[in-house]
């Protein structure tokens, strides 16, 4: 008599369409075609975000998958049936509780289908030769059937992937050109406007900047990314086109005029504010303020202040390899983000120089997280007046944020 495979799961299990539909796809399968077993699993982890599948059943999966003797899954013999404790095993010691979830999980994926026996044990029938009649547990013919359906969709996820990568370099390389040339600007007194009409006025364009930044989710997909990273672009743009107006300029002055610039240049001792100064304070006299007291200061490694504020990065000229290069990015952030003298030196004088430079790059990694960066600041000063303050919680605090962001991309 001709034997008969199971169509309905054993026990209080019920019977899906989607079952149904998966054990008519298996019987489609050809005897004759025959796929890599470990190149269609590395195909699913790959998609397995599309197929609905989860990590601990792919683990499951990769354990029935050794079970099978051959590399290669062709031919009638793709049905498993291992006992529940030997698979546990093999799926590095799941409870059996967990193991028949995550075996639903697959059969409802469509990735196996079940061959429940009548008891609902697993076994296999043999003939008198030795070989398999009939075998009893699951079978892996949805995997042979689907394999170019698992092979395109990871090879969609991986395209998806790569553009997701591009598009954050694109958004990486325009943060750290615009910050650099916002921080040139600013230095060398570059009018915003072209043709050089009216005074600089790069705090507006910091603004404009960061409120770009401010827009980017901490799990961002492409589709979000994109019209950011143009804004972005196009902002990069602008930006230099007014540096390389302001350097025509100068060439131009400099061709028409060399008397003019050397009786301009003829005193080159003179001192000059070492920060630019806000619209406000324009017309005022420049006083040279006093070193403020230096305080012992507790040292942090340089390389953990850049990973908990790494947007300081930013505004450096040739990256950050010291303090002293931190202290240079920081003297540009500083005005940027609304800080003024005042305030500084009575942070420099409460925490010292060192924590006084961190404390205002970690202000810049929360971003639009600070309302007033001046008045958060001076909070911090009087807490480290009264001993309140330590620096150490608050680095630990942005690594651990990062850490969760990048879990969560």
């Amino acid at each position: 008599m001709e034997p008969r495979l199971s169509t309905t799961p054993f026990g209080r299990r019920s019977l899906t369409l989607a079952h149904v539909a998966s054990q008519a796809s298996a019987k489609t399968r050809p005897p004759e075609k025959a796929v890599h077993k470990w190149n269609v699993f590395r195909a699913i982890c790959t998609a397995k975000n599309s197929l609905g599948v989860t990590e601990r059943a792919l683990a499951v999966l990769n354990a029935l998958l050794t079970f099978h003797p051959e590399t290669v899954l062709t031919g009638e013999g793709l049905v498993v049936f291992p006992s529940n404790q030997q698979l546990c095993l093999r799926a590095h010691g799941m409870p059996p509780a967990t193991l028949r979830r995550h075996l639903a999980v697959l059969v409802d994926c469509g990735l196996i289908v079940r061959r429940d026996s009548p008891n609902g044990k697993r076994y296999a029938r043999k003939d008198r030769a030795g070989e398999i009649e009939l075998a009893f547990g699951f079978d892996l013919s949805p995997l042979v059937v689907r394999a170019e359906e698992f092979e395109a969709l990871a090879e969609e996820v991986m395209a998806e992937d790569r553009a997701l990568k591009l598009v954050r370099e694109r958004i990486t390389i325009c943060r750290r050109d615009i910050a650099k040339m916002i921080a040139t600007g600013l230095e060398e007194g570059v009018p915003t406007r072209r043709g050089g009409q009216g005074p600089a006025d790069w705090m507006e364009v910091h603004g404009l900047y960061r409120g770009i930044v401010g827009r980017i989710p901490r799990s961002a997909t492409r589709l979000v990314l994109e019209p950011i990273a143009e804004e972005l672009s196009l902002l990069a743009d602008e930006v230099l086109i007014l540096l390389e107006d302001h350097v025509k300029t100068q060439n131009m002055s400099s061709n028409e005029s060399h008397i003019e610039r050397h009786i301009q240049n003829s005193k080159p001792d003179s001192l000059t504010d070492l920060e630019p100064r806000f619209p406000e304070s324009r017309g005022a006299i420049v006083e040279i303020e006093p070193e403020p007291a230096r305080m012992p200061e507790r040292t942090y490694p340089l390389g953990m202040v850049l990973d908990a504020c790494p947007d300081i990065i930013d505004y450096s000229r040739g990256g950050i390899s010291n303090w002293r290069d931190l202290a240079a990015a920081v003297a540009v952030v500083r005005p940027m983000l609304g800080i003024s003298p005042s305030a500084w030196f009575e942070a420099q004088s409460a925490l010292g120089e060192i924590e006084a430079a961190i404390v205002v790059a970690a202000i810049l990694q929360r971003g639009e997280a600070i309302n007033s960066a001046g008045g958060y600041l001076r909070g911090l000063t009087r807490k480290a007046e009264a001993g309140e303050f330590s620096l150490g919680p608050m680095l630990m605090a942005l690594i651990g944020s990062r850490k969760r962001e990048k879990q969560r991309a």
